[in-house]
């Protein structure tokens, strides 16, 4: 038999329970309401007759002669309803008597009302005596009644509490019973299920009734085995490719940790181990904070999430490595979102590449060491070939000594930048730290560039409060980033622009800094290039700055400015113009 089949057959039960008692209920309930109504029909109509009939022999008593005629007009009529009342026992009889008084009171009627003489009492009496033998006998019938509805009442209570004892039985052992023949074996199910999901393929379910639950039992048993033959059948192939994925990675030349979702170690190559100093045996299933509590390489893999080198010391040398942190997400279904599932560190060995580029940065400084020496030459040839004791020259060799004035002034700072370039990616900026007053980084940097200001006659403007505290910084590095923004904001403005120097005290949550600002108005910087415009060698694509400086200054015044702890950065709109700031901690 079927679920459905059951809970139907169960439901009909219960729905028949329901319908018994209703049907009882409204069957009683209609006999109890037909003896009652019977009760009104045939005796209380009744007693109302007599008593009409009883108020009308009173005035023929009272012989009042202008109510008699409607006292016996309603004497008639309540005997002749009465006539037609007839339903208990000798209530014929009494009623005939009635009406035989009755017809021999009409028949005296007129003599009494010519004589004016009162009414017979006699027949009067008799008719008032059998109108009370008439109502007697109907209340006689009442209370008769009265005791049988009341027994039909008792009895319709004691069939209605048996059948709803009975009922309430029933239903309660169903429904106490018949949840669990529907939950066990889900429950059941449930936890097989939860064995299955845990690897355990010998779990089996046992249900005897022939039922859904039967064929979902030898469902689930026959894919329990099949499960359990797959996982035999494909382990030796699975521990085959676990181990060959196990060389591939111990045979790569970078670091690689592997990390579940809840920072749990579950893999390491050869590579790892050698630079975090541990053994697979210390790294394997452990929980990697716990681990980075005692490892300070792996503490800081697991905190910084930035891309700068590591500096590496491992077996007496010294070695250099960027990491990378790969998230591994589990593929997303039509139901169920993508979800971490585990993160892998990687951390690649570039010892080589940061030779070659300190081998470039070397070669850079020597080239442009060698460089000076030669352009300097060039620049006294030039002052001698101007001095007139030398000789006079034409108008086209002056021009040309102009021309290689310029040259020679692009070469000497074109070398000088690379210079600064060098000791900045080798680390060998030299910086002179002393108590410095704003005031004098700004009147430092303007009056270096006041002659070339004066040429596009430029306005230079000076925004500077009062009182400033003085910050710790090289003057004459601090300057040079001055002079550089001043610069560029020269070269971007129209002739007879203005240009604001400003400076100002500004407080964080935890230090205090002095605002250094260089503000033009003059084209602006597109909003694409404005992240860029700080790296090496970078240049905005424009006419004017392929004919400008190297691309150098804006990078070199960012490590200057970030290696005594400030910060760099640039406020533009494209037609509005520039502004350029840094700022500098306080002492």
């Amino acid at each position: 038999m079927t679920i459905k089949t059951k809970l139907s057959l169960g439901l009909s039960f219960l729905f028949a329970v329901i319908l018994l008692l209703a049907g009882l209920g409204a069957h009683y309930a209609n006999r109890l309401a037909a003896e009652a109504k019977e009760v009104l029909k045939d005796n209380y109509e009744t007693l109302e007759y007599g008593k009409n009939m009883l108020q009308a022999t009173d005035v023929f008593l009272l012989a009042d002669s202008t109510r008699y005629a409607a006292a016996f007009k309603n004497f008639k009529k309540n005997l002749q309803d009465q006539l037609n009342n007839l339903t208990e026992p000798g209530e014929q009889a009494i009623t005939i008597a009635i009406k035989e008084n009755f017809d021999l009171l009409r028949l005296r009627q007129t003599a009494f009302q010519k004589q004016g003489a009162p009414t017979i009492p006699k027949i009067i009496a008799q008719i008032r005596q059998d109108v009370f033998r008439l109502t007697d006998l109907n209340m006689q019938a009442i209370v008769r009644k009265n005791k049988i509805a009341q027994q039909t009442a008792d009895r319709v209570i004691m069939y209605l509490v048996l059948i709803g004892t009975f009922s309430i039985l029933v239903t309660l052992t169903f429904t106490l019973n018949f949840p669990g023949y529907i939950a066990n074996p889900i429950r059941e199910l449930t936890a097989s299920i939860k064995q299955i999901a845990n690897r355990n393929y010998e779990q089996r379910l046992h249900f005897k009734a022939q039922d859904e639950f039967g064929e979902l039992a030898e469902a689930f048993n026959q894919m329990a085995r099949k499960l359990d033959e797959y996982e035999h059948s494909n382990l030796a192939r699975i521990i085959f490719e676990k181990r060959r994925i196990e060389t591939i990675i111990n045979n790569m030349s970078d670091a690689i940790i592997g990390l579940d979702e809840k920072q749990i170690i579950l893999f390491a190559n050869n590579e790892a181990t050698l630079l975090l100093g541990l053994t697979e045996a210390d790294l394997i299933g452990q929980y990697a904070p716990d681990v980075a509590l005692h490892n300070d390489l792996l503490r800081h893999l697991l905190a910084v999430k930035e891309a700068a080198p590591l500096q590496i010391f491992n077996d007496g040398k010294e070695s250099y490595f960027t990491q990378d942190i790969i998230q591994i997400n589990s593929s997303g279904t039509a139901t169920e979102a993508e979800k971490l599932i585990g993160q892998v560190i990687i951390l690649k060995n570039i010892t080589q590449f940061r030779e070659l580029d300190l081998a470039k940065t070397n070669f850079i400084a020597t080239i442009s060491h060698e460089l000076k020496t030669p352009i300097a030459s060039i620049k006294m040839s030039l002052k001698l070939l101007r001095d007139h004791r030398i000789g006079a020259v034409n108008q086209e060799q002056q021009k040309l000594m102009e021309h290689i004035t310029e040259d020679s002034d692009r070469l000497l700072r074109i070398t000088g930048e690379l210079l600064n370039l060098a000791q900045v990616e080798t680390g060998n900026i030299q910086l002179h730290y002393r108590q410095t007053q704003p005031a004098e980084i700004i009147h430092y940097a303007t009056q270096a560039i006041l002659f070339q200001a004066e040429q596009k006659q430029v306005k230079l403007e000076t925004n500077l409060p009062n009182e400033l505290p003085p910050v710790n910084c090289d003057l004459e590095k601090t300057a040079w980033v001055l002079v550089n923004f001043l610069s560029n904001a020269i070269r971007y403005s129209p002739d007879q622009a203005r240009i604001i120097i400003s400076a100002g005290y500004v407080t964080s949550a935890s230090n205090r800094f002095v605002r250094f600002s260089v503000q033009d108005f003059g084209r602006g910087i597109d909003a694409r290039y404005k992240d860029r415009i700080f790296d090496k060698f970078f240049q905005v694509p424009d006419a004017d700055s392929i004919k400008g400086g190297t691309g150098l200054g804006l990078a070199i015044s960012k490590e200057f400015i970030t290696t005594q702890g400030g910060t760099i950065w640039v406020e533009s709109e494209l037609g509005e113009g520039s502004t350029f700031s840094f700022r500098l901690p306080v002492i």
